[in-house]
């Protein structure tokens, strides 16, 4: 295993889950660093989109499915750094949280030891053991898991990650476009959103070895309640659908039913109106950064990062969303 002083292109980063919505940010911060990018994803035939973010060369894509340990072994085999973004919101066909979340992240930590690699692991906040969702608990076991394999793994657990693929803003944007009236789970739990660019910028700088190990919460400089972000985003949108905040007794059986007909549909159902029970039961729960994080430097600002305002981004690619689109006039 190379240190964190050798030179970026000496050394290999596999990164498992770097085609997904935060992976692409991850692939092009390390691009630019120089590093050498192997990304361990199930399908590498979709993947020709990360390839313009580097020189011909250095991004190579590998076969691996965190279910199947033989392929995460495979796919870690010569990593300097091992880096694991693997996570689901939601469990379809063979793809569960515990498979996932948990097994797979001990499978990727493990994987690590055998190769004497750095490791760096994504989680969330609201990861935790004793949590009535199962989406935190998995999260929770994930984590514990890779702190038992590897003690001073760096990980962190963001917030609600915006940015323009981002499946939150977009989904929120796209729902008052659609319908008249949002009724709204949750309208009252806190978020703190965190700019996709700055999460990348911290697994970055824990490739680089200048962020210790430890756990590390990563929230935007904004504090809000889902129904002031779902304000946020009509108003830059130029909606002004009525916002019905849904008691959760009310939404648990939506969502009950929801999922009920998403499985006669055989996952037929538009993702933009499914909600799980598991998801309602997060709503319940804010999902800030906490005191403790704050005071120990576990934070953005602690490595030392400026955390982008959602206000200044959200414009950038919500216009889409306008009745007019890019040509729509819009006072936010």
């Amino acid at each position: 295993m190379t240190t964190g002083t050798a030179l970026p292109s000496s050394q290999l980063v596999t990164i498992f889950g770097g085609s997904g919505f935060l992976g692409r940010h991850v692939v092009r911060a390390l691009a630019r660093r120089g590093y050498r990018i192997r990304v361990a994803v199930r399908r590498p035939d979709l993947v020709g989109h990360l390839q313009p973010l580097g020189v011909v060369g250095q991004i190579t894509a590998v076969q691996a499915n965190v279910r199947f340990r033989d392929s995460v072994t495979r796919a870690a085999a010569g990593s300097d750094v091992v880096i694991n973004l693997v996570g689901i919101l939601q469990e379809t066909g063979r793809q569960n949280f515990s498979p996932v979340q948990h097994q797979g992240a001990q499978a990727i930590a493990e994987a690590a030891v055998a190769q004497g690699a750095r490791l760096i692991h994504v989680s969330a906040i609201g990861a935790d053991k004793a949590s009535p969702s199962l989406y935190a608990r998995t999260k929770a076991l994930g984590e514990e898991a890779v702190l038992t394999a590897v003690p001073d793994a760096v990980i962190f657990r963001p917030s609600i990650v915006f940015g323009q693929e981002d499946g939150f803003f977009n989904r929120f944007a796209a729902l008052a476009r659609a319908f008249p009236v949002l009724p709204l789970v949750g309208a009252e739990t806190k978020f703190q959103p965190v700019f996709v660019g700055d999460v990348a910028e911290a697994i970055a700088r824990a490739v680089d070895g200048t962020v210790r190990g430890g756990v590390y919460e990563l929230g935007g400089p904004e504090v809000r309640t889902l129904r002031q972000l779902v304000d946020e985003v009509q108003a830059i949108t130029g909606r002004n659908r009525p916002v019905i905040a849904l008691p959760f007794g009310i939404a648990r059986l939506q969502a009950a039913v929801i999922e009920t007909l998403d499985k006669l549909t055989f996952g037929l159902l538009p993702d933009l109106i499914v909600i799980t029970r598991d998801q309602v039961k997060l709503l319940a729960l804010d999902n800030v950064v906490s005191g403790a994080a704050k005071a120990e430097g576990r934070t953005l600002e602690g490595i030392g990062i400026i955390p982008t305002a959602h206000q200044a981004i959200l414009p950038g690619y919500l216009w889409r969303f306008r009745k007019s689109g890019q040509f729509d006039e819009v006072r936010v």
